[in-house]
């Protein structure tokens, strides 16, 4: 009986310090998501993936209720990503085409995070890490456990001073991390030149002539799913939005569907196929690049691409369940 009694108030004791670990680990997520989109901050940052490494400086500014960014890749072919709020433009120079879109989400690092924490907790077991120091600056981490099997887990680095995200890290099932982002440089406040947040393509004239542009059509979350029917839901994964377009002139529109639950995302491809023989060199089944598990598979005269960075079980119950609506 004696022993019984001391379980029951350690687990009394328990329950309410984890309620407030919880508590005080959402406090910090809830800083990191006004950091990213209310701070004017400028910096370096290095992604990695499997054996990719890719380096990009990012300049954000906050003037009014413009919220203005600028993303340069600094390895490989030149690329930008100019923002305005909810309207992105892609500049590629190399192939002199420009990719216009509107995006009602942003989930790009540092601003990784969605606007409402509140499920999170429902997937995720959120807690408070170590401090330490990344880019010079001191951090506190964070740590997210998925709760099941469907999702991988979370650890995040953010600056004690302002909350902003420093680091982040994605892990599997055995805990290591697969896909990395940390900042090597940062400035955080002072005074950023809007002429920074301009594209170099149009600040030296190179956008005049022989530019191709392409309007990326979205549809909201309960659009057009044009034919076809997710008879499997994920739990905790809602459908985000949606994109059409043909990828040969002539040819049939192709759907692009993402599944989110706040941070991991699935991306859905369905794209008609030209003939029987584009078929049999096509490769189906499961496999990853990098860090991004793959999942296709052909029904009917289409082929169905299942990609994210979920685990393998995700992309199967999801792609499985896709048939043509009767």
């Amino acid at each position: 009986m004696k022993h019984w009694l001391i379980c029951c108030c350690c687990l009394a004791w328990a329950v309410p310090a984890m309620a407030q670990q919880e508590t005080e680990a959402l406090a910090w997520l809830n800083r990191l998501v006004t950091a990213a989109h209310k701070l004017n901050y400028s910096g370096t940052f290095v992604f990695q993936r499997g054996g990719r490494t890719e380096t990009s400086r990012i300049t954000h500014l906050l003037e009014g209720k413009r919220e203005l960014e600028r993303l340069e890749v600094l390895d490989g072919s030149p690329r930008e990503v100019i923002r305005n709020n909810d309207e992105v433009t892609c500049y590629m120079p190399d192939s002199r085409t420009m990719i216009v879109e509107k995006r009602s989400r942003q989930h790009t690092f540092p601003a990784l995070l969605p606007a409402s924490l509140g499920s999170l907790t429902d997937y995720y077991v959120i807690r408070k890490g170590q401090t330490g120091r990344v880019a010079g600056l001191e951090s506190q981490s964070l740590i997210l456990e998925p709760k099941d099997e469907l999702r991988y887990g979370h650890q995040m680095w953010a600056d004690t001073a302002t909350g902003l995200l420093l680091k982040a890290e994605l892990m599997n099932e055995r805990n290591d991390p697969i896909e990395t982002f940390a900042f090597t440089q940062l400035q955080i406040g002072g005074p950023i030149d809007p002429q920074s947040l301009k594209s170099k393509s149009v600040v030296n004239g190179d956008q005049k002539g022989g530019w191709r542009v392409r309007n990326v059509r979205t549809y909201a979350e309960r659009g057009d799913d044009a034919g076809w029917q997710f008879k499997v839901q994920l739990p905790g994964f809602h459908k985000m939005a949606g994109q059409k377009h043909k990828p040969r002139p002539g040819s049939s529109e192709s759907l692009h569907i993402v599944f989110s639950d706040g941070l991991a995302a699935i991306s859905v491809f369905i794209e008609p196929l030209a003939s029987a023989s584009e078929q049999d060199k096509l490769e189906l089944g499961m496999f990853s690049i990098g860090g991004i598990n793959v999942y296709r598979r052909i029904v009917g005269d289409h082929l169905l691409v299942v990609m994210g960075e979920v685990p393998e079980l995700s992309l199967r119950r999801l792609g499985d369940g896709i048939e043509h609506k009767r």
